[in-house]
């Protein structure tokens, strides 16, 4: 559930739910999801959640990814653990866990207008119970903090049974009575030992117990926490890691608490009306404040020329679909001339320019975004735009097979795929390097920044109904050819255009199959473009989109109109592509343009 579709979409649902409902309803939803394996994949397609290898840490000796963890009290039953760990977190805090767990069920309360949860009775789970789902787990991703509740007896019992699904326990700076008492536990569980702190007790921690850690809690201000992190760091130096719990709203709060002492940080309740993307944004953030080596991939210039190509090959397609529509060897082909079809119908003619102009519209803007994710995101070594690029490319070649799905296919078409094969393979090859995660200037949750949600899931539903539609118009071309208003238009039967000549309609066919995989192939490119490329200040995605489209939308709105086909019901599609495509260009507009 990226923030394009929780803010937009299910927030203000969820938030009329019962808040306890709520969070388990969603979290075992996301977790029924990342439970298999295409889950997880799926969920990585939409977010691209890895975090950049800038940010790595290594801290107790366990290595994080990332220094964004999630604290227990968003997930104390654990019923989304699986889901979070393919949120793009660097470590999760479980529980915390005590021997019989809450007696009283949790009463969470929730004010929408100051955007703060708190609860009555924070709860704890039973120990059966977190073993149990801990168990549950096929694979342990990262690193797991476990905080535990009860006495002395209790505590060592818990750590012990939980021993070989921790990286490390959290306990209250007053679970123990001594120094020695203590000092024989941390021998006995050889993990390390986190100690939580209230802020009464915090000058005191260090002085009576020698602990691997400390987790300072954010209660109702987190300016609060700011001014104790600062003041404890400078007590114990830097030798001693410390962990903050909550006090986060948006990346800039984190960025804030790491720069000033703070080793790893834990989102809180706050991570709830954030949304789900705040991991992915804080990551993107801090990494563009760490020290980057400038690297170019050198495939980027082979990418470019693909996607050049392809544009050069729409504007010529343009031209014949605009002058004589059918070439020579269609000609040789049909066994018949241009003059001799307007003879016997002008439509079929009208019919096929229709096909051919769209399709070339649709390769000028397809080229387009090849050439821009090549100049501006394969060039820096961004996978995303590398995957993006790749994955559409594919795709379009995979086409081929449905040119020739109809007893038709043209030399052109074939002379064009083995001029686009050998530039793609050498920058598919040059650019294996291009493995860099992105990185982001978003630091703040203003305005512009929650628009551009509203646009950048105007664009993931166009570049999805593109690929959807590219997929039909493809099974049409290579099955029942024509539609309704199709016959309609040309005044004449399949049956009929057969008796006229019956390699016509595979030429047709042929023109429709081409159309719906160009289309696929730059649905799949606007989808992945959406997905993974909205950064703030991102100004060339947003040009991307506004320039890029135009071609298409052109071509294919403006020659229905030319040609008189124009029901209503057929171009329908193109009616909500286009209204989709200005709501994206509006909306994500002051987000993308915005300079640093």
């Amino acid at each position: 559930m990226p923030d394009w579709s929780y803010h937009t979409l299910f927030k203000p649902v969820l938030q009329k739910l019962p808040p306890t409902f709520s969070r388990e309803f969603i979290h075992r939803g996301m977790s029924t999801i990342a439970s298999t394996l295409v889950g997880e994949k799926f969920i990585e397609f939409l977010g691209h959640l890895s975090p950049s290898k800038n940010i790595q840490k290594q801290l107790f000796h366990i290595p994080f990814s990332t220094p964004v963890g999630l604290s227990g009290k968003v997930d104390p039953q654990l019923t989304g653990l699986k889901a979070f760990q393919n949120l793009g977190f660097g470590f999760v805090e479980i529980g915390p866990v005590s021997i019989q767990g809450s007696i009283e069920n949790e009463v969470l309360h929730v004010d929408l207008k100051k955007e703060q949860i708190w609860s009555d009775s924070p709860p704890s789970i039973q120990l059966t119970s977190a073993k149990m789902k801990l168990a549950s787990l096929k694979k342990k991703k990262i690193p797991f903090f476990i905080k535990v509740e009860g006495t002395e007896l209790e505590i060592k019992q818990i750590c012990e049974e939980l021993l070989a699904y921790s990286d490390g326990f959290i306990l209250n700076s007053q679970a123990f009575i001594s120094e020695t008492r203590f000092e024989q536990f941390r021998k006995d569980i050889k993990k390390p030992i986190i100690l939580s702190c209230s802020y009464d007790d915090v000058d005191q921690i260090d002085k009576d117990f020698k602990a691997d850690g400390i987790l300072l809690e954010e209660d109702d201000c987190p300016e609060t926490l700011y001014k104790h992190l600062v003041k404890k760091r400078e007590m114990v130096g830097d030798d001693i890691p410390i962990i903050t719990s909550g006090g986060i709203r948006e990346p800039s709060d984190a960025i804030r608490l790491l720069e000033k002492g703070a080793s790893l940080v834990m989102l809180g309740y706050d991570y709830v009306f954030a949304g789900p993307g705040l991991p992915k944004r804080i990551n993107e953030a801090y990494s563009k404040r760490t020290i980057q080596e400038s690297r170019q991939t050198e495939g980027w210039k082979w990418y470019w020329l693909f996607g050049f190509a392809i544009m050069i090959a729409g504007l010529i397609a343009m031209i014949f679909s605009m002058t004589t529509i059918i070439l020579p060897y269609d000609e040789a082909f049909l066994g018949l001339f241009r003059k001799d079809i307007i003879d016997y119908n002008p439509l079929i003619l009208y019919f096929m320019a229709h096909d051919r102009m769209t399709l070339s519209g649709t390769m000028i803007s397809g080229g387009i975004i090849y050439m821009q994710l090549a100049r501006y995101g394969i060039r820096y070594g961004l996978h995303w735009a590398r995957k993006a690029t790749n994955t559409a490319a594919i795709t379009g070649f995979l086409g081929i097979l449905l040119f020739i799905g109809y007893g038709y296919f043209d030399w052109l078409h074939g002379l064009f795929w083995l001029i686009l094969l050998p530039l793609f393979i050498i920058g598919f090859v040059k650019s294996r390097n291009a493995t860099e995660s992105p990185s982001g200037t978003n630091q703040f949750n203003h305005p512009s920044w929650k628009w551009s949600l509203y646009g950048q899931l105007s664009f993931i539903l166009l570049g999805a109904s593109l690929a959807v539609g590219g997929v039909v118009i493809s099974f049409i071309g290579a099955s029942s050819v024509f539609v309704a208003t199709d016959i309609i238009y040309i005044c004449m039967t399949p049956e009929v255009l057969n008796e006229f000549n019956e390699r016509l309609i595979p030429v047709i066919a042929h023109d429709r199959a081409g159309f719906g995989s160009a289309l696929l192939s730059v649905g799949l490119l606007v989808l992945m473009l959406a997905l993974w490329g909205i950064r703030e200040g991102e100004r060339w995605v947003w040009w991307t989109f506004t320039i890029g489209a135009i071609p298409a939308f052109a071509a294919g709105i403006a020659t229905h109109y030319f040609i008189g086909y124009t029901t209503f019901i057929h171009l329908l599609p193109a009616y909500v592509a286009l209204l989709l495509y200005v709501v994206g260009v509006i909306c994500t507009g002051p987000f993308l343009l915005k300079r640093a």
